[in-house]
């Protein structure tokens, strides 16, 4: 019964192709913007740490003195990170900042290339928050203990300076310094780029990874936010690692609520026990442990516009409903007199309620796959004259089912109303004219 629904709504369709093309352009366009906003949400509002995402803890302190701003600040001390890593109690714990500066081969006719996004870190980085590697592996533990010139290459990086080759054990130089490659990673693009949040959620992520424990030796520059309480004289690379700068940040990862608990114990132990070198002087000195959610929610990565956008749209969808609502009554209604003449042979109200929800429905598929071509002209548009990045207006596998799914029900909820109309029209009257 089913397929004779469907071809009389195919029927249907063809005999007002105006009026019906009408109506799937209305239910695409209110398709198409509700998805793009959508689309743009839910790529903003991703966690990307997937299972890991409630083991994964930003660490923040409160070591600002009363007169400095109230609220944990996102990123800690030198000194704080590397007291931090004394601790026993995490499975995985990284210390990092952002660095760059010119990458080049050993090839003389390969010209230097700017990084901006370089890591320094720790070798806990990589399975802290699930890297994967294609060439080699991370540094040993060794070298963050004792420094070595060993560094890890993203698939992007290793494809610039090696066309995409096993390059591990080869030589680049980083700053004019050469470093022995140890490794090449998968291709790896969160977004949001959660682990690391001053610069903005979305973008470009890091392609090249270098050992923390170099950090006092080459004396990295922080190429991220630097954020100060009180005044200090910096005159040297030293002061800065012994300064009240903020400009590290420190993740680790707790398994279990135990553990959670035990480690926050701890951290407030190690600040107890700084207040009595003249640190953490403030009374709300403190200790605060995100996961990724609270993370993303704290940094406030889902602007509340988005949100606010995604409701316009939905009431703008709702407007298109209401001009096909309109529409389908005058069609409906202009086909009585062959509805009445159905009915008098025998169809059930049922049946041509069942009908007309199946015509409807065929529209809003219909609509629904030409608002997803709107929806992704739209988002390329976003792309291409608004600068977005990439990784918020790709469209999203999922949209492809969302938006029929959204565009057949909406339909029905527009028909609903026309089809009773005409399916409890009293027959007779028609039959009477005919």
């Amino acid at each position: 019964m089913f397929f004779y629904y469907l071809d009389l709504a195919w029927r249907s369709i063809k005999k007002t192709p105006m009026l019906s093309a009408l109506m799937i352009m209305a239910i695409s366009i209110g398709i198409g913007i509700t998805i793009t906003t959508l689309n743009i949400y839910k790529m903003m509002s991703t966690n990307p740490a997937g299972e890991k995402s409630s083991q994964l803890f930003a660490v923040q302190l409160w070591s600002q003195g009363p007169d400095a701003w109230d609220r944990f600040d996102q990123q800690i001390t030198y000194q704080d990170g590397m007291n931090l890593l004394k601790s026993d109690i995490p499975s995985l714990q990284t210390p990092m900042f952002r660095t760059g500066g010119a990458v080049q081969t050993e090839d003389p006719a390969f010209l230097p290339v700017l990084q901006s996004r370089v890591r320094v870190t720790n070798n806990d980085f990589f399975p802290l928050f699930g890297l994967e590697f294609q060439y080699g592996q991370a540094w040993d533990d060794s070298v963050d203990k004792d420094a070595r010139y060993e560094v890890v290459l993203t698939d992007e990086l290793n494809k610039t300076l090696f066309a995409g080759q096993n390059s591990v054990g080869k030589t680049i130089y980083f700053n004019a310094k050469p470093y022995q490659v140890v490794g090449v990673l998968k291709p790896w693009a969160p977004s949001p780029n959660y682990y690391d949040l001053n610069n903005g959620a979305f973008g470009n992520v890091d392609t090249l990874f270098v050992p923390y424990s170099l950090a006092p030796i080459e004396e990295y520059g922080s190429w991220g936010n630097t954020n100060g309480w009180n005044y200090e004289s910096i005159n040297n690379y030293a002061q800065r690692l012994t300064s009240e700068k903020h400009w590290t940040q420190f993740w680790v990862q707790l398994d279990t609520p135990e553990q959670v608990a035990e480690y926050r114990q701890w951290v407030r132990q190690y600040i107890e026990q700084q207040k009595k070198l003249g640190r953490f002087s403030s009374p709300k000195a403190d200790v605060q442990l995100s996961d990724i959610d609270q993370w993303l929610a704290i940094n406030k990565v889902v602007p509340e516009d988005n949100k606010v956008l995604v409701g316009l749209s939905a009431l703008f969808l709702i407007v298109c409903l209401v001009n096909m609502l309109g529409l389908l009554l005058s069609k409906f209604l202009r086909r009585a007199p062959e509805i009445g003449v159905r009915r008098a042979i025998g169809a059930s109200q049922g049946q041509i309620f069942a009908q007309h929800m199946v015509e409807v429905s065929l529209m809003g598929l219909f609509g629904g796959l030409l608002g997803l071509a709107w929806a992704w002209g739209s988002l390329a548009l976003l792309t291409k004259k608004f600068q977005l990045e990439a990784s918020i207006t790709h469209l999203d596998a999922s949209m492809w089912l969302i938006a029929p799914v959204i565009a057949i029900f909406a339909a029905i909820v527009a028909g609903i109303y026309p089809a009773w109309r005409v399916c409890t029209t009293n027959p007779s009257v028609y039959l009477k004219s005919q």
